[in-house]
């Protein structure tokens, strides 16, 4: 995404403790020892995701209280429609198609699905299969072919003249982070971790499950150098934050290159450092080379078996650096122009690290062969540029010339709204470069999952792997198409039906609601309230009422 102008102030945090400590918090409990969501080995059935803990009693159960004001409810109902059902009658249970995390019903995970006589977009070795079926067992995929044997309980989905495929991959959202995605304020911060401010309430998550997405790469922001870690997530709506985190998925930092850690954009009274391409490189290698300094300072210690002697301090964020390394930790770059990409490519070289991906990477067409011999991939966008001056080369072909050239590309959403239809992003590189569309298909589905190193469970329909998949009414790669299913771990998480019968019992709880409040005669006074004196229905706003709550503030990011 384009980069934006200086970052806003940060909001309120949600709780009373300081940021300092619920990052400690969460490293009191280290990442190996973390309960696992689901399988971790290949082939072995997952186990069920916990639910996630509900936010105060049923509605059901609540003790009956006062009612909100009239003009409250339909307030409620005309700004916010979803919060309708919630708020129409007191010990009513939420509807099917409510859009909040919060009273989201985890779904059930039936012991065996087969869907039937479908068109599968394997992006595997198989290929594309016509007439084909898919088999599911335990939250793994069994088998994928024709005439397979399902269990006697077997779920059975109707795939006749439908289309079925992988769950899309996102390889650089911001979809689900509370707050701004920056931490701004110096030029390396990679102790800082996204996974802390992880929203499992974001509606995006609902969302982009109606686009067919079932994994994001939650990156931290490219105002540093040397960003945050990152956090790769499933989308298992009304999950808690931790039961979202891909419990395989390698550990993760953001690099940054270009106009936005050198500051280009942030006006002239912000000084820090670096102010310069040159800048950017230097700071890098800087944090590189206090690392390795860090790492001598603890063997001598160690070595020196001294108990009088004092211990280096301890330091998270050499820490981190350490763990690139030491391939412990991979490193998704945002980058534009080639130049920068060659630096970086040399950087990393000398010290034998491979970068995961260049992100954005619009000018990888230029440098296709390097990025090739490197092993780096490219996840980039389909044609979205003229944002800034260093996206003045981009072009639509840049994907295929990669993909050409030999890079694993993939194409990625940095954007809450393109994520809902990355499927047609896909669909570009046949039209820019005549990439055939099995192949195109993957740069949304088995590319990220290779690029996040996470292919061994998601990406591909194949036996073995974790059951995320999409059921499509037509072609993936079709403007026409739309979700019709999206299922993750075996759990299908959106419906359209049940998404449509839900809106349409909350569009009856809304009009039910505004009419009770216009039977009620516009306040809570009844008919007489409002009228003039001489009987007329004039109505004067009382003054202790509250003015309408005020639109939504928009907040920019650099991304």
């Amino acid at each position: 995404m384009s980069p934006r102008h200086r970052p806003r102030p940060r909001p309120a945090p949600r709780e009373e403790r300081s940021g300092a400590q619920r990052c400690e918090a969460s490293r009191s409990t280290p990442p190996s020892s973390r309960p696992p969501t689901f399988a971790g080995t290949l082939g072995a059935p997952a186990e069920p995701v916990p639910a996630a803990p509900r936010r105060g009693r049923p509605l059901a159960t609540r003790a009956p209280g006062p009612r909100p004001a009239p003009w409250l409810l339909v307030a409620l109902a005309l700004i916010v429609p979803g919060i309708a059902p919630l708020v129409a009658e007191e010990g009513k249970t939420p509807v099917a198609g409510d859009p909040s995390a919060w009273n989201a019903v985890p779904p059930e995970r039936p012991a065996a699905v087969v869907v039937r006589g479908a068109t599968i977009w394997t992006s595997g070795p198989q290929g594309v299969l016509d007439g084909a079926d898919l088999l599911v067992v335990d939250g793994v995929i069994k088998a994928v072919g024709t005439d397979l044997k399902a269990p006697a309980d077997a779920l059975v989905i109707d795939g006749a003249g439908k289309h079925v495929s992988a769950g899309i991959i996102d390889a650089h959202s911001h979809s689900a982070i509370v707050g701004d995605v920056n931490e701004a304020t110096h030029v390396a911060t990679p102790e800082v971790r996204i996974e802390n401010l992880i929203d499992a309430e974001s509606i995006n998550i609902y969302r982009q499950l109606a686009g067919g997405v079932t994994t994001v790469n939650l990156l931290h922001g490219s105002a540093n150098a040397i960003g945050g870690q990152n956090a790769v997530i499933k989308l298992r709506w009304g999950a808690g934050p931790r039961e979202l985190l891909f419990a395989e998925a390698p550990a993760g930092v953001k690099f940054a290159l270009g106009e936005n850690p050198k500051q280009s954009n942030w006006g002239d009274d912000n000084q820090r450092f670096p102010q310069t391409r040159q800048g950017v490189e230097e700071a890098i290698d800087e944090r590189f080379r206090a690392a390795l300094d860090y790492r001598r300072a603890w063997r001598d210690y160690e070595a020196a078996k001294d108990p009088q002697r004092v211990p280096p301090r301890r330091d998270l964020q050499l820490e981190a650096m350490l763990e690139m390394l030491d391939g412990k930790r991979l490193i998704h770059s945002h980058s534009y122009r080639h130049d920068e990409i060659l630096m970086l490519l040399d950087l990393m070289a000398s010290y034998g690290i491979r970068i995961a991906t260049f992100q954005h990477v619009l000018e990888g067409y230029k440098v296709a062969d390097e990025l090739a011999r490197h092993g780096a991939g490219a996840s980039t966008f389909s044609d979205w540029w003229a944002y800034k001056y260093e996206v003045i080369d981009a072009i639509p072909w840049n994907g295929a010339i990669m993909w050409d050239r030999g890079v694993v590309v993939s194409y990625n959403s940095d954007s809450d709204e393109l994520a809902r239809h990355l499927n047609l992003e896909a669909a570009k590189a046949v039209r820019y470069g005549g990439v055939p569309p099995a192949e195109a298909l993957k740069f949304v589905t088995l590319n990220p999952a290779r690029q996040l190193h996470v292919d061994r469970w998601v990406g591909s329909l194949e036996p073995g792997k974790h059951a995320d998949f999409v059921l499509w009414s037509g072609s993936p790669l079709s403007t026409r198409s739309i979700v019709l299913q999206t299922w993750v771990d075996g759990r299908k998480y959106f419906d359209r039906q049940a998404d449509l019968a839900g809106r349409a019992v909350l569009a009856e709880e809304r009009r039910k609601l505004i009419a009770e409040v216009e039977a009620s005669g516009s306040g809570e006074g009844g008919d007489q309230e409002g009228k003039d004196d001489d009987g007329a229905g004039g109505r004067q706003q009382a003054e202790d009422e509250p003015p309408p709550p005020p639109a939504a503030q928009g907040r920019e990011v650099q991304r």
